[in-house]
């Protein structure tokens, strides 16, 4: 009788271990949200100046990593293909994000240059297909109490009227939200970099002119992400953070290091292939940069930084 008893003793703490494990599990994926930007394939104008490197199985590889870990959100920050006007240009993307989204993920993004390039009213025609939630003169999105503002920092295919709108729009949310008692972090997002050690596209002055100033004066708003920048990038100015992770599988831009660069947090960190991983815990945020091994074997955690 005694060793029915141990047996049946040992066998409940497996099943409650097993189970609180798998909760544990559960819960941690459940919140994770991914962020990646510039998955676009490389142009051949473009691998004229800069080096091709497996590019477009790097972007697989990056999304076959983000659908085994299954994030709760991914945002994808502009140049999600090469030529948005093109149908053929997003077969292999709707495929990746049928994948994605098959498994419960909301998936959506933000316009980039490329999204819009040569045809910016088919482009996006093409991108709301994709993702009907955009709007290109900026939205909203919160998890976990985490809300992420996505921009549209295609400046040059707004009209008057579109660009007042947006500043209106973004200036007036973050007011919102900075009182509103169920969001702790406020999470900015576009696709060019106000600032940038790139020696191909540098830092966006128009996106310093009408994103940055109500981001450094809104209490919440802790972090800045962009791509367009193929490098990995992190700043610190006035206290608060700004972050460049086109790695996507774009080809990879050489970074100034040079006595004139911006300071940079991450300097000596910078991988060719690479998205974010984001999770919060409790009153503190997380941000990791996932990065793809130089011979493509493997995903390793790289980079991180946390605010509070």
């Amino acid at each position: 009788m005694a060793n029915v008893n141990s047996r049946y003793l040992l066998c409940l703490v497996l099943i409650i271990f097993c189970f609180d494990s798998h909760a544990q599990n559960a819960d941690s994926s459940l919140f994770e949200i991914d962020l990646v930007s510039d998955t676009q394939a490389p142009l051949a104008m473009e691998e004229i100046l800069l080096k091709a490197n497996h590019n477009t199985l790097a972007t697989g590889k990056i999304f076959e990593d983000i659908h085994q870990r299954k994030p709760r959100a991914l945002f994808i920050l502009g140049d999600v293909v090469s030529l948005g006007s093109k149908a053929s240009k997003w077969r292999k993307m709707d495929q990746y994000l049928s994948e994605i989204r098959q498994q419960k993920t909301y998936v959506t993004a933000v316009l980039g240059n490329h999204d819009v390039m040569f045809s910016a009213t088919k482009g996006q025609a093409r991108f709301l297909k994709r993702f009907p939630d955009e709007m290109n003169t900026g939205f909203y999105k919160v998890y976990d109490s985490i809300a992420f503002v996505l921009l549209n920092s295609n400046f040059k295919t707004l009209k008057k009227e579109q660009l007042m709108q947006q500043q209106e729009f973004y200036q007036s949310l973050l007011q919102n939200l900075d009182g509103d008692s169920a969001v702790k972090f406020i999470v900015v997002t576009c696709h060019h970099a106000p600032y940038s050690n790139s020696k191909t596209v540098g830092s966006d002055k128009m996106v310093q002119e009408h994103f940055v100033p109500a981001f450094l004066q809104s209490k919440k708003a802790k972090l800045f992400i962009t791509g367009h920048a193929h490098v990995f990038e992190h700043f610190k100015k006035e206290g608060k953070d700004f972050v460049t992770l086109g790695g996507g599988g774009g080809l990879h831009q050489h970074v100034n290091t040079g006595t004139n660069c911006i300071p940079s947090e991450s300097f000596g960190y910078n991988p060719e292939f690479h998205y974010e991983i984001m999770r919060r815990s409790q009153n503190k945020l997380t941000i990791v940069s996932r990065f793809l091994q130089p011979d493509f074997s493997a995903f390793s955690n790289g980079y991180q930084f946390s605010v509070e």
